[in-house]
């Protein structure tokens, strides 16, 4: 069984997932200007970039940074400029070690891994300690290249990255100034922290937790809810069967006024005579010779009115069949000159064919 802290780290990597591509998905969006702080020899920044804010009025344009804090007297135009901007400090080489390294071309696909593994080699600090970064930047012979490796510790960097972070830019690149710049770089990656994506992150994630939350509160009243209603219909159903089975005993040993009513409706349909069945007697009494031209059912009574060869004959063959007694003539029998059939007139008392068992 799934135990409840499985359940909630599950939920969480999930919120986590669901905050990142939706992070990544708005910042593939979203245009940020780009700046330069490029360190000089006397160790002030001067600031570059793309956007027309550069040109603000700065103090002589020189820009000091000193124990993790931007100098205050131009901190707050400095903040004004890259507030939720791009910044890359591109720092002096004296900062940084540059190592060359050879490998396999078909290397480059797992450079990084390299790279970390022998930087405890190339460099005085751990994979963990170092912040490092390459460019492979001359080829060499037999299918090999030389890639040049930039280290320091991270320890050093760290007091750039919160002077600018804390001015509100979103993101905060850290390169090295190559001491030979070449045609196609300028300056080695060493590291990027987003800051700006860390609190938007933070904001994302508890926006879904509290839509899960939401979600989970919504779905606890939802269930409440059909229990409290299914357990009504299900007592609703359960009456109504009741009344049901009742109702059925009842009818069933012919107590009350609904087993009256039936039981006059049985009794009237077995005593009311069924044309059907009177019809097919007389089809099966009356001889070839005999026609009808009316056929009426009054009641309990049968009146034929036709022509016959022999119309006397008639009354016996009706009294014979167990469907019909009391059969007599109710007009006078008549010929005519021109005929040798005879008109009759005969009316019949019919016999119910079920008595109901009552």
């Amino acid at each position: 069984m799934i135990s409840y802290r499985t359940l909630v780290e599950a939920c969480s990597r999930w919120v986590d997932r669901v905050a990142a591509t939706i992070l990544a998905g708005r910042e593939s969006l979203r245009t940020r200007p780009h700046f330069q702080l490029v360190e000089e020899h006397d160790g002030a920044f001067a600031l570059r970039g793309t956007s027309q804010r550069e040109f603000l009025d700065l103090p002589g344009q020189k820009i000091h940074i000193a124990g993790g804090r931007v100098d205050p007297a131009v901190a707050e135009k400095l903040g004004d400029i890259v507030r939720g901007a791009q910044v890359e400090l591109v720092l002096q080489p004296n900062r940084f070690i540059f190592r060359p390294l050879e490998l396999p071309r078909r290397a480059l696909d797992f450079i990084e891994g390299i790279v970390r593994s022998q930087i405890d080699r190339l460099t005085p600090w751990s994979a963990a300690e170092a912040a490092f970064g390459w460019h492979p930047s001359i080829d060499a012979a037999n299918d090999r290249i030389e890639v040049t490796i930039a280290a320091t510790a991270r320890t050093l960097i760290a007091p750039f990255i919160s002077a600018i972070t804390a001015l509100g830019a979103d993101t905060v690149t850290i390169s090295a100034a190559l001491q030979q710049p070449q045609p196609d770089i300028a300056a080695i990656k060493i590291c990027e922290q987003q800051a700006g994506q860390a609190t938007d992150l933070r904001q994302i994630r508890r926006i879904l937790i509290g839509l899960v939350a939401g979600g989970g509160a919504l779905a606890s009243v939802a269930l409440a809810a059909n229990a409290i209603v299914g357990s009504a219909i299900e007592t609703q159903r359960d009456d109504l069967t009741r009344r049901i089975e009742e109702r059925r005993a009842v009818l069933q040993h012919g107590h009350g006024g609904t087993s009256e009513a039936a039981r006059s409706l049985e009794r009237r349909k077995h005593e009311t005579p069924s044309s059907v069945i009177v019809i097919e007697a007389l089809s099966q009494v009356l001889p070839d010779n005999t026609y009808l031209t009316e056929l009426r059912i009054l009641g309990d009574k049968m009146q034929i009115v036709g022509v016959t060869k022999d119309a006397p004959a008639l009354i016996r063959l009706i009294e014979q069949t167990s469907h019909f007694s009391r059969a007599t003539f109710f007009a006078p029998t008549t010929r005519a000159a021109s005929e040798q059939s005879e008109h009759f007139h005969i009316e019949a008392h019919i016999e119910p064919v079920y008595t109901p068992g009552l």
